[in-house]
């Protein structure tokens, strides 16, 4: 890396993600005060009167809003750094709207897929008398697959890239817009390969259901970016199984915002 940061540059997290942070979670603190966001569940658009298209796009406007107030308070670190490699280049600005850009691409594609597999599982449940009538089969394995996951090699080695954004700036950082776009991107799929099944807890929840995106998001910030992180990643992942299989079991567990996954 053969950046120079330009004196006083990037000691800060760039203003506008703070504002863009800001913001997100002052749209999902009007949505669940007026209730708006149950419109904007994957559910309500899947089944609602909207085009298919119409309610893919729907859903990925609200899935911003939800990178935004969730993904980019656990990348901070990354962020940080890059504002002070970045600084000394010709359009730091420009850079930093790349990087962004890559890193929001990644979960974008991870929200249209996830928005997609739940059409195939509506379609399945309505075929199946058999699933209608066990509402807490779908909701309790999205528990057990995000606790699995938790113990899971990927898991480590991602959060190991994302505990450490020093080394990961020498090893990849170039400069230029294009080269950002790439390291936003690559830092993305870390953060993904990290934190996908926790959100996939968060998609069955609904795109505005606050209390379940502020307990997520202070766990993948703790697991990303406390010292005591990784002692928390089996825990979770304990804590999970648990009730994930108490859900199966006995559907009564069932988490109210996790209702809607079926």
């Amino acid at each position: 890396m053969t950046a120079t940061p330009a004196v006083g540059a990037g000691r800060r997290v760039p203003t506008a993600v703070m504002a863009a942070i800001a913001a997100a979670w002052t749209l999902a603190l009007g949505a669940q005060a007026v209730g708006g966001g149950r419109g904007l569940h994957h559910d309500a658009l899947i089944e609602g009167p909207l085009p298919y298209w119409a309610a893919l796009a729907l859903f990925l406007l609200a899935w911003q809003v939800m990178i935004a107030a969730m993904m980019l308070p656990s990348s901070l670190p990354l962020i940080r750094l890059f504002a002070v490699a970045s600084g000394g280049q010709p359009r730091p600005q420009a850079a930093m709207a790349a990087f962004l850009g890559g890193y929001g691409v990644v979960w974008t594609a991870f929200g249209a897929l996830a928005f997609a597999g739940d059409t195939v599982v509506h379609t399945v449940v309505d075929r199946s008398a058999w699933l209608q009538s066990r509402p807490g089969l779908i909701a309790g394995a999205v528990l057990v697959t995000a606790g699995a996951f938790q113990f899971t090699g990927l898991k480590d080695r991602c959060l190991h890239r994302c505990r450490h954004p020093g080394v990961f700036m020498l090893r990849h950082y170039r400069r230029g817009a294009a080269a950002a776009f790439g390291l936003g991107r690559r830092h993305g799929m870390f953060c993904l390969g990290c934190c996908w099944a926790l959100m996939l807890v968060m998609f069955a929840a609904g795109v505005a259901s606050l209390w379940w995106m502020a307990a997520l998001t202070a766990l993948m910030i703790y697991e990303k970016t406390s010292p005591g992180g990784r002692r928390s990643v089996p825990v979770t992942g304990a804590l999970l199984l648990a009730w994930g299989g108490l859900v199966l079991v006995h559907p009564a567990w069932l988490p109210g915002a996790l209702a809607g996954a079926i």
